[in-house]
């Protein structure tokens, strides 16, 4: 952009709010409900555009005089500090992130680049930045508590995560609440629980059953032990996220949970019977079970009465995430959204 359109751009918008990763699942879906439902703010996503990413994600705000998009890599320094010196951020979502576990046990150092250090570099640019943003939000995981069998996590539960990924995300925790002790940078930390949802790469365990049973393949379940997932609408996730923007406090960290626990055989089951609607008799002959990846947790229970206390509840219900409005309607739709990424950008496995 040019020093001239940057100008223009301040005059116009009374805010400007950064979004990282904001192509990916969670990114762009945040994106576009920031540009919709604030036409007086300017909305920048910043993103590489991995192998998770969908040019199409975006295709409903790409023309939004109030969205702008730079594609580079948050391990730049270079780049993210020219944003954060040309530009008054005001708000930051940082959820430019390395997700995919299975992949994090055969490649570490990727996530440890990524998660930890791209942080490290957004982190200080904006300590660096001559407009300090009023908040900084980190999207972080339930996964860094570890697993439970019976204890539910609040925020002052020890964290003890299990795997290369969740040690990641961790890792760039530490980083964050240093920086709030040491430079009283306003940041903001939310844990939620697996989000699914419209748009999500088939890597992740929802759509990845779904693409199986659309290609007559069968669900494939790691391990046989009862392995089960809470899972958040997408919808839900963003509000909880724009709510703490306005209403979360400077330097605490927020779960984002939902009550939804759902068991992943009886979800590979609940799937088959949606898109192949066979007799519950013949739903056992699209599951096959599959070697473990090192280590799967077998749940992340997590309590969210301090969101809750702000005035969020997940409103999407698992049948109507699901059924109506979420994955098996739209992956039945858009069976081609992923077809520009081709097979060879990035690992496909069974996700949790």
């Amino acid at each position: 952009l040019t020093t001239k359109l940057l100008k223009e751009a301040k005059m116009k918008f009374s805010r400007t709010v950064l979004v990282t990763g904001g192509s990916g699942f969670i990114g762009s879906h945040l994106v576009c409900s920031l540009v919709d439902s604030h036409p007086d703010w300017r909305i920048i996503n910043l993103d590489k555009l991995d192998y998770c990413c969908s040019p199409r994600s975006l295709e409903a705000v790409e023309d939004r005089e109030n969205y702008t998009f730079v594609r580079g890599d948050v391990c730049n320094p270079r780049l993210v500090n020219h944003i954060f010196h040309s530009e008054r951020i005001d708000a930051v979502f940082h959820l430019a992130a390395q997700t995919h576990v299975e992949s994090s046990f055969r490649c570490p150092s990727s996530f440890q680049r990524v998660n930890v250090e791209g942080t490290r570099v957004l982190l200080e640019a904006a300590r660096g930045a001559r407009h300090r943003p009023r908040r900084f939000v980190y999207v972080s995981t339930d996964e860094v508590y570890g697993p439970s069998a019976d204890q539910v996590f609040d925020e002052s539960s020890p964290l003890r995560p299990s795997n290369p990924y969740s040690a990641t995300k961790a890792a760039a925790e530490f980083l964050v609440t240093s920086y709030r002790d040491a430079y009283q940078l306003p940041v903001i930390i939310t844990r939620s629980n697996n989000v699914y949802g419209p748009r999500q790469y088939t890597e992740k365990v929802i759509p990845r059953f779904l693409s199986l049973l659309q290609t007559n393949k069968k669900c494939t379940i790691q391990g046989t032990l009862p392995i089960s997932r809470h899972f958040l609408f997408v919808d839900d996730a963003v509000q909880a996220l724009l709510l703490l923007l306005e209403k979360g406090a400077a330097g605490e960290i927020y779960n984002v949970g939902a009550a939804c626990e759902v068991p992943i055989r009886r979800l590979a089951q609940e799937l088959v019977q949606m898109v192949k609607e066979v007799p519950e008799s013949e739903v056992s002959n699209w599951l096959e079970f599959v070697s473990d990846r090192p280590l799967v947790d077998l749940r992340y229970p997590i309590r969210c009465e301090k969101l809750q206390q702000l005035g969020w509840t997940a409103q999407v219900s698992w049948a109507e995430g699901i059924r109506r409005t979420g994955e098996v309607k739209w992956y039945q739709d858009n069976p081609d959204f992923w077809a520009d990424t081709g097979e060879q950008r990035g690992p496909v496995g069974d996700e949790l």
